[in-house]
């Protein structure tokens, strides 16, 4: 039996001068499946069997094609918005056409060019379309351990939970808001550590560095802030919280360490008004 939006191997059952026809096991040759012109492989002949791709065409007829799909029913996978349109989104899956992202599968506002991490599936009508929204399909128990390295796409953000990732576009991580201090979005790729493996296998994560190396990249990070403010930057130890993190991207505690390191290699000054550096 075919298999819609699955590789699989047909054999074929008779020639037009348009392609071939593949046979689709039923009996019935009106359910067999064509194969354009431009797929046929030189000196095919009938009985052949090729490994093909099946899918539907503009007018929704299926079709076959040997060209490999960035992915199949059922995956995960990563890929860039082609268009947008008055009926919804279409993906760049690797084929002539283009696959459908319904507007009421858009978990979230998209962007043509952008890529995002989506499920494929079929829908009501036998369509192959895709779905923003991924995370009863990642998995729970991944490889990692504490302080490993991992990356991921930023799948959905809560603000009062976090930025949910799935790391290497397959398990369950989540970025909690006291770890976020950076501009994510939706389908961006982050680099992250991994602080902790829940007893449920998901993983919390920071874009942060351990507490002795993040430390250095916050003090390079503040003495640049200076810099760019013409050798002074209006941010001290009594500034709030809000203000470091939109001004720095980094949390008041992690200022202070900084700043502590900055002051204890006599590198700035600090004063009521802010930090000055010390040339």
């Amino acid at each position: 039996m075919i298999e819609i939006g699955k590789i699989q191997k047909l054999k074929i059952s008779n020639f037009t001068s348009f392609g071939a026809y593949l046979d689709a096991g039923t009996g019935v040759r009106h359910d067999n499946i064509l194969l354009p012109i431009k797929q046929l492989p030189e000196d095919s002949k009938e009985g052949d069997e090729l490994e093909v791709f099946i899918y539907r065409d503009s007018e929704e007829r299926l079709i076959a094609t040997r060209k490999k799909p960035l992915a199949q029913l059922g995956e995960l996978a990563y890929l860039k918005v082609s268009a947008k349109t008055k009926i919804g989104a279409f993906l760049d899956i690797g084929l002539e056409r283009g696959l459908f992202l319904p507007f009421h599968e858009q978990k979230f506002p998209i962007q043509v060019g952008k890529g995002y991490l989506v499920k494929v599936y079929l829908d009501k009508s036998k369509r192959l379309s895709a779905t923003t929204e991924i995370y009863e399909y990642l998995e729970a128990e991944s490889p990692y351990q504490k302080n490993d390295k991992v990356v991921g796409t930023v799948y959905s953000i809560k603000p009062d939970i976090g930025i949910f990732v799935a790391v290497d576009n397959k398990y369950m991580g989540l970025i909690p808001v006291s770890e976020f201090f950076s501009d994510l979005r939706e389908g961006d790729l982050v680099e992250a550590r991994v602080i902790r493996v829940r007893e449920d296998g998901k993983l919390d994560l920071s874009p942060r560095e351990l507490s002795y190396i993040q430390m250095d990249n916050d003090a390079l990070k503040i003495l640049q802030g200076i810099k760019n403010h013409g050798g002074f930057l209006s941010l001290n130890d009594k500034s709030s919280p809000v203000e470091i993190q939109s001004r720095l991207q980094m949390s008041k505690a992690a200022f202070k360490r900084a700043v502590g390191k900055l002051l204890k290699e006599n590198k700035v000054q600090q004063t009521d008004g802010g930090l000055k550096e010390i040339l």
